[in-house]
């Protein structure tokens, strides 16, 4: 018999609560990390599968980067990464279009265009459809995203204050790679239960939105404001396109690569380009139906493109850093740019993410949810201290690639995330334990109706 509300109208329990009460009455009794609803959790964890494969590519291509760089064949992956394959800018006339990029920079902002598309749909599903059109629960993640941007920055700012230009580097540490972090969780075979999973996605989500502002806010360079309002052109026409649902690649794509171009041209990242792209695009239905809209058909195609192809190759050609052996790599972590951006993510991310919910739990009175300690939150905040992407990418903007500082950064962002993935690892890897116990909670369904059982006596 199929549960009903209190009106005794049915319940369809595949649905979000639209009251979003969970197993507690969240007004009486506000719970964090609750488990959400079964279509929630479901979604969250095929996006954080698709994550897990490009994770892994994305681990093997900046440590075949690494060993490559540091080896007597290094100046082949310097002349690769350096090499312009078109060698000017492309002149048409009344101006120029400056793509005479080196391949390194066009994986930079060309490849992580793509990178950001998915996260503009991403956050267009949070906002309209997920966690975060619900301001309740989508306080949790935006609070402690902003105190896991907020701690590591002034924790940088304080190793840099009266350096020269090096304060420019401030939001280096202020970014959470989500590929990376799950992959990390693949290796060391932690499950993660429902509600810590979705909090570290929409953690993940929110970060994003953040970081693209920065980018967009402080590391824009020359603004041309005619270029940028051409740019915004062929973004409105894919708006237009994508409202009515026309899916076709030969309309979209010519339109998505201009403005890209546009974009490029008038000194704000280009992958900027890719979040408004992903902005535009309708996540329901039009005919009001289940199923997935077309936000979530676009991100089916383009996810495996970002996650498989798109950020591994991008971290290939960032993570290449020539650390000179031992001495040099003293030389390097010695520096306040290094140091900073290490401490941020070590210290700063756990300080800020922990401090954030702890502060939210003693405001709203919120409790964890059943089962969940504060050693889990701890656990996730030091796991979102692995800043590999978004931080190489700032580091670039910051001080420019093969810049000695820029050499520094990628030191600093590969002992800090890796260390952050060793204190993830040992405090998840010792709760496993408990996670494994409500994963198989989480799988139980001995009504055999396809949804697990505790989703639906949380429903009721």
């Amino acid at each position: 018999m199929s549960p009903t509300d209190p009106t005794g109208s049915p319940i369809d329990p595949r649905e979000p609560d639209p009251q979003g009460a969970g197993e507690h009455d969240v007004a009486a009794h506000p719970r964090l990390f609750s488990r959400g609803s079964f279509l929630e959790s479901s979604r969250v964890s095929e996006v954080l599968r698709g994550e897990t494969t490009g994770g892994l590519l994305l681990i093997v291509g900046a440590a075949i980067a690494i060993i490559w760089a540091n080896t007597a064949y290094a100046g082949a992956y310097e002349a690769i990464r350096d090499f312009k394959p078109i060698s000017e800018p492309v002149d048409l006339g009344a101006f120029s279009l400056h793509l005479d990029l080196t391949i390194g920079k066009w994986a930079a902002d060309g490849l992580l265009a793509i990178f950001f598309f998915v996260v503009g749909l991403e956050l267009k599903r949070e906002f309209v459809a997920g966690d975060l059109r619900d301001p309740r629960r989508a306080a949790l993640p935006m609070a402690a995203a902003v105190g896991g941007m907020i701690a590591p920055a002034l924790i940088y700012v304080a190793w840099n204050l009266g350096s020269d230009g090096a304060l420019e580097g401030w939001a280096i540490p202020t970014a959470t790679d989500i590929a990376f972090a799950v992959a990390i969780l693949a290796v060391i075979s932690t499950h993660l239960p429902s509600g810590l999973r979705t909090f570290l996605l929409t953690l993940a989500v929110v970060d994003d939105l953040l970081a693209i502002t920065i980018i967009a806010l402080f590391y824009t360079a020359d603004l041309d404001v005619v270029f940028l309002l051409l740019g915004l052109v062929p973004i409105a026409v894919f708006a237009l396109l994508v409202q009515k649902r026309i899916r076709s690649g030969w309309l979209l794509l010519p339109l998505a690569v201009l403005a890209w171009v546009l974009i490029h041209e008038s000194g704000v990242h280009a992958t900027v380009a890719g979040v408004l792209l992903g902005f535009t695009v309708p996540v329901l239905r039009r005919d009001g139906a289940d199923g997935p809209g077309l936000a979530e058909h676009l991100e089916h195609l383009v996810r495996p493109i970002s996650a498989g192809f798109a950020v591994p190759v991008f971290a290939f050609f960032a993570a290449g850093v020539t650390v000179g052996g031992l001495s040099g790599l003293a030389e390097s972590i010695t520096d306040p740019v290094a140091l900073g951006i290490i401490t941020g993510l070590v210290v700063g991310k756990s300080v800020g993410i922990t401090g954030a919910t702890w502060l939210l739990s003693k405001f709203t009175r919120a409790e964890l949810d059943d089962e969940l300690s504060w050693v889990d939150v701890i656990g996730l905040s030091m796991l979102a201290g692995i800043g590999f992407t978004v931080s190489l990418l700032i580091g670039e903007l910051a001080f420019g690639t093969g810049s000695e500082r820029d050499e520094h950064v990628k030191v600093g962002v590969l002992v800090g995330s890796m260390t952050a993935v060793a204190l993830a690892s040992i405090v998840l890897k010792a709760r496993d334990r408990v996670y494994q116990r409500l994963n198989e909670l989480e799988t139980v369904d001995e009504d055999l109706d396809g949804i697990p059982d505790v989703f639906q006596r949380e429903r009721r």
